[in-house]
This record gives structure tokens, C-alpha cells and sequence, in this order.
């Protein structure tokens, strides 16, 4: 029987004591996030959806420690019921990394809850607004054949326009839009594409429209049409539930629902995956390459069994495409393992294309740390796609942080269950995403040469390196957001900030904004720091609200580079001091001296270990930095957009 989206087949089944450990959870003061998230990566009923979001809100509401999960405060404005649906929203947000609050507002108010500045969806401080509206809203219920379905169409994009400019106006929240399902029932058949006024074209006009909105507004985007497509449109609407409770789908519909809108909230907060590991033997070539040698495998065209393997290749290079990172991790012999790659005419996949490659004798989980650490990356970066279920069990007990897919026997769904489970959901793409696996690469070109230099200056000056300042931008504010939302371990306050936010800051003129960028000679490294001050409390001083950088150029004098330039941008506007803060998260305690390494001197320390740093501009004095520094002028960034 083939899998449907509907039951997250990708989902291991839930143990038998799972209500107890649900029951467990916000009993005591100790971490819970990491089994929060733990239980809500099982296939869950509705019952057990509601247990997670029961006790993540005891959790919440008792102060318990939930990390590594993030906070998401959500408004919900919708003209359907959604109470029965919310039961299941929590759940899928925990699932990926999000500790999600809803704050609900009464059936079918969506423009007088947008529109009055003193309404709960307007007064409440979120983080972003779901904006769960249908064809039935929109005013697309029936045939416009006789009329001018144009005008439809404009006042239905209109009427979300509103909605979308009263949130940001009096709320300040940013939207998260629906694409809006086609209703399944045809007038002409075939031919409803081609007549203007049917629902088919109408509803797909306003999807294109909405596409076009969120770019527009800095809104964000969940496909639903494509979920009831994939589910099945005569699956997906319940004419019965809609006439007798206005359910917006198919309750059946409700945990993959949860699961797409938790994958989208959690990639907005920056916990999309970074790379897949890739068992091989029986994952990405059928057979055992040390028993049935390079002959033996299957892998290609010609077979079922070896065009199956093939699409899993397939899949894993369009991942890489769009700069997901690719590591082996086998038990095998190092060379036996590698000669497919460099051997098999039919192989897609090749040395080249794997950023870390581990065939050892060693158990999973330790290869995959050691995977980590290679990249220095997080495990809760990784998925692991293994046909072994032994292995993907050891796993899940080891290293819980690590997604693990479940697989089927039959090879032929393999790509098919990793592509649906959403792990490397997005909601931006950059060129540093596209260069990201190749700048992986280089970083093994520059440990190379690292290790033959004398020291580290020596080996700074033969990077050629060239660092570039900017201020905010259009052009930049996707990867400012995305660095803002996923940089934790160089981030000295951890303030997560939207696309919406990163606009704002570019306009307010009380605001100093910096974007960094770093080459060398092995490559661009693309935007790898984020630099927000605001006018302190002191006179004539500024306060630096995020600086945060990627690890990636630690000990490069990254840091050194983008404290002078800070300097002498406020001392262009006659600022005297820099204030800087750092706030203690569970993984950022990297940078805790950062500030004292600067020169800065502590001025206060709070009881929850933060600390408040000073430094005079009288005081400081200019590096030697071993880069050449460019600092592009406003007007030349916004001339190049």
C-alpha cells in the first residue's frame, strides 16, 4: 500500500508509555524541551497530540527550563473552527524545534480583528499572525461566469491585502499567508482551466497573487494548496463537517496540517536542518559493496531496484544544489567504501560532493558527532537516512537531536519519505545558501594550508582575505533575517528578529546597521556577521543590540575588523562609548568574554548572568587587521539592487 502524507509515515510509532512520559513533563525544574521534542517526533493520535501540547503548556507555565526549544508566540485569525484543529498545532511546531503559544481569536472576525488597532490579535505581542482564510472568504464560492471574474479575483487579493496592512500597521506582527486549495468539484471538466470565471482559475489567479504579496510585505508562506493536492482534494474538504461545525478540512487532514505549519515556524526561527548523512550500503546503492563488490551493487538505470537508489542520489545532489551539506557515515572499510564514488559509471553521487566522509567500524552515533564537529555544526543539524532500523533506533536513543526517518523496505520510497518529512524547510533562498556546500569544501583547503603555516599570522596573511561592510539593504535583508534567526553560538543577546524587523531597521535613521562579508582566496564565504546598535541610555552612546557572527570565522580577527568599523562609524556621528550586553542562552557561552577580549570593561552583572560592558571611543585605539577592509556606502548598495 503506498504511504500518504496524511499519516507522516516518516514517523517511528509512539511507545507504549507515552502518556506517562508525557505525564512526567513539568513535574520538576529540569530541562524538558529535548523529551518535549523527543515525544513529538513519534506518530501521534489526536489524544497524543494533545498531551504534548498540554504539557509543553504546563511547562511554559510552571518557568520550566524547554530548551533547546524556541519560543513562537502565534495569533490565528481564520473564518473556520479552528479549535479542534489547534489541539494538534503545538505538537507539530515542537516537532521542529518551536515551543509554540497560540493566541486565538473569535470565529470569523479576521478583518475586524486585523483592522482595529485595539483589538487581542492587535494588542498582544506575537511573533506572527496565521492567516488561515479559504476560497469561501475570499469570496471565490461560486462560478463567475456571466461576470467580469477579474474583479473578483482583484477584490479578493484586495480584501487579504487589507488584512495583511492592518497587522503590520497596528500590530506589527508579520502574516503567514495560505495558498488556498482549489475545491475538488468541476463545472467543465478538463476545460475549467481554460474558462475564465470558474473556481479552478479564479482560486489559482489569487494564488499567484499571494505569492507575489509575501514578497511584497516581508509575509511568509505556507503552501496548503500544495498539502491538499498531495493529500487529495476529494480527501482534504469535508462538505459535511463544513456545513455541520465550519471544520476548514478534513479532521484526517489536521496532523499533517500541524506538521507543515510546525516545520514553516520552526524554519522562521532558524532550526532547518544543515545537512543529511547518508548510510550507503542498501541506502544509496542496493547490496553490500564489501561482499558483492563493485560489480554487485545495484545502482542505475536498467532495474527498478537500481533506478530507486538512483533517485535517492538524485535527491541528495538537489539538496547539496540548494547548499544542504552531504557526510557519509558507514560501517565499512574507508577504501572499499569510497570505490563506488570514485568507480560505479552510474553513481551521481562522487567524492567531491561529500563534505565529511566517516567509513569506520565505529557505532553511528559517534561518527555522527564526530560528523558535528567536523562541520562545527550542531547534532540537532544533522538528519541520518539509514535503511537499518537497529541503527536508526541506536540513534534516536543516543542522540535524540539527530532526525532519523523512518524508511520503508521497498527502496522506490526511500526519497520519497525523506523529501515529505520537511527537514530542510525554508523560507529563503540566498546565493550563500547555494555556495554553502562548496564553501565547506574550501574550509578543508584552508585547514590544508593552516597546518603547513609557521603560525597564525603567517597563516592569516596567505588567506588574502578581503572583508566588506554594508548597512542594511533590500538586497541583503533575506540572509540578515535567516543569520538572525539561526546563529546561536556567536550571539551575544540572541534577539530574533523577522524580515519585516530587518526592513525597519534599514528606515529608521536612530539605527546603525551592519552586514559582513568575508572572502579569501579559496572562496566567498558570503554574509557571515549581523551588527545592530541603537542610541543608548548614556549621552552620546550607542547600545549594541545583536552582534552575532557565524563560527565558521573564528579566529580570523573577524571580531577585531567590525569593532573598528563600529568605532569609526559612531565616531562619524559623534558617538563617544559603545555599550555592549551579553545574554547567557544555553549555547552561547563562547562569547561570554567577548566583550573583555575587545577592550570593553564590565560594568554590571545581573543575578541571570548577564553582563553590561562599557567602552570609550576615547580609549580605543586601531588594530592591525590582516584583511583588506572595503566598506561599501549606502548609496552604492541600494544602486546595486
Amino acid at each position: 500500500m503506498s504511504p500518504s502524507i496524511v499519516d507522516l509515515p516518516w514517523l517511528p510509532l509512539a511507545p507504549a508509555d507515552f502518556s506517562a512520559r508525557c505525564r512526567a513533563l513539568g513535574s520538576g525544574g529540569d530541562p524538558a524541551g529535548q523529551a518535549l521534542q523527543t515525544l513529538a517526533g513519534f506518530r501521534l493520535s489526536a489524544q497524543q497530540a494533545t498531551s504534548i501540547g498540554r504539557a509543553l503548556k504546563r511547562c511554559l507555565s510552571s518557568g520550566t527550563d524547554v530548551a533547546p526549544l524556541v519560543k513562537f508566540h502565534l495569533g490565528i485569525l481564520t473564518n473556520a473552527t479552528f479549535d479542534l484543529l489547534n489541539d494538534h498545532l503545538p505538537a507539530g511546531a515542537v516537532r521542529h524545534g518551536v515551543a509554540l503559544e497560540l493566541a486565538t481569536t473569535p470565529y470569523d472576525q479576521v478583518m475586524q480583528e486585523a483592522l482595529n488597532p485595539a483589538s487581542s490579535i492587535n494588542t498582544t505581542k506575537l511573533d506572527a499572525v496565521l492567516v488561515a482564510v479559504d476560497h469561501r472568504w475570499l469570496g471565490l464560492d461560486q462560478v463567475k461566469l456571466g461576470e467580469k471574474p477579474e474583479d473578483w479575483v482583484a477584490n479578493a487579493v484586495q480584501r487579504l491585502r487589507s488584512v495583511v496592512d492592518g497587522l503590520r500597521q497596528h500590530g506589527g506582527a508579520p502574516a503567514i499567508l495560505q495558498t488556498v486549495p482549489v475545491p475538488p468539484q468541476s463545472l467543465f471538466g478538463s476545460y475549467d482551466r481554460r474558462v475564465r470565471g470558474t473556481l479552478r482559475s479564479m482560486v489559482e489567479q489569487v494564488n499567484l497573487e499571494i505569492v507575489a504579496m509575501v514578497e511584497q510585505t516581508g509575509s511568509y508562506l505556507l503552501d496548503t494548496a500544495a498539502l491538499s493536492e498531495r493529500t487529495g482534494t476529494d480527501r482534504w474538504f469535508d462538505p459535511v463537517r463544513w456545513a455541520a461545525y465550519k471544520l476548514p478540512f478534513a479532521a484526517e487532514c489536521f496532523a499533517a496540517y500541524a506538521d507543515s505549519l510546525g516545520r514553516l515556524i520552526g524554519a522562521i526561527r532558524g532550526k532547518t536542518r544543515k545537512c543529511l548523512v547518508l548510510d550507503l550500503d542498501n541506502t544509496i546503492w542496493g547490496g553490500v559493496i564489501g561482499d558483492d563488490g563493485i560489480e554487485g551493487i545495484y545502482i542505475g538505470q536498467g532495474s527498478a531496484k537500481g533506478e530507486a537508489f538512483l533517485s535517492v542520489q538524485q535527491t541528495a545532489l538537489e539538496l547539496r544544489e540548494r547548499g544542504v551539506m552531504l557526510a557519509a557515515s558507514s560501517k565499512n572499510t574507508d577504501e572499499v567504501a569510497r570505490r563506488p564514488f570514485r568507480e560505479h559509471p552510474d553513481m551521481l553521487l562522487r567524492e567531491e560532493h561529500i563534505s565529511v566522509f566517516q567509513a569506520n567500524w565505529i557505532d553511528k552515533p559517534s561518527n555522527l558527532e564526530a560528523i558535528a564537529k567536523s562541520l562545527n555544526i550542531g547534532l540537532d543539524s544533522l538528519v541520518l537516512l539509514d535503511d537499518n532500523p537497529a541503527e536508526r533506533a541506536q540513534v534516536r536513543a543516543a542522540l535524540p537531536m539527530v532526525a532519523v526517518p523512518e524508511l520503508p523496505d521497498d527502496p522506490g520510497w526511500f526519497a520519497w519519505h525523506l523529501s515529505s518529512a520537511g527537514y530542510f524547510e525554508s523560507v529563503g533562498f540566498s546565493d550563500e545558501d547555494r555556495l554553502r556546500a562548496a564553501s565547506y569544501a574550501s574550509d578543508a583547503k584552508r585547514t590544508e594550508v593552516m597546518a603547513k603555516s609557521r603560525d597564525l599570522g603567517d597563516y592569516l596573511s596567505s588567506l588574502d582575505m578581503v572583508i566588506t561592510f554594508s548597512d542594511f539593504h533590500r538586497k541583503g535583508r533575506q540572509r540578515i533575517a535567516q543569520l538572525i534567526n539561526k546563529t546561536n553560538q556567536f550571539n551575544l543577546t540572541t534577539r530574533r528578529y523577522t524580515e519585516g524587523d530587518v526592513e525597519a531597521f534599514e528606515a529608521d535613521k536612530s539605527v546603525f546597521t551592519l552586514q559582513v562579508r568575508l572572502e579569501d582566496k579559496f572562496g566567498d564565504l558570503g554574509m557571515i556577521g549581523v551588527v545592530i546598535c541603537r542610541p543608548a541610555a548614556e549621552p552620546a552612546a550607542w547600545d549594541i543590540d545583536t552582534w552575532l557572527m557565524s563560527c565558521r570565522v573564528l579566529g580570523r580577527s573577524v571580531e577585531q575588523a567590525m569593532l573598528d568599523r563600529l568605532a569609526s562609524a559612531a565616531q562619524q556621528e559623534g558617538i563617544e562609548a559603545l555599550v555592549g550586553r551579553y545574554v547567557p542562552t544555553a549555547k552561547n557561552s563562547m562569547v561570554s568574554d567577548h566583550y573583555g577580549k575587545l577592550g570593553f570593561k564590565c560594568v554590571e552583572t545581573a543575578e541571570d548572568g548577564s553582563t553590561r560592558w562599557y567602552l570609550s571611543l576615547a580609549d580605543y585605539s586601531r588594530p592591525t587587521l590582516p584583511m583588506k577592509v572595503v566598506v561599501t556606502p549606502l548609496e552604492l548598495s541600494q544602486a546595486a539592487e
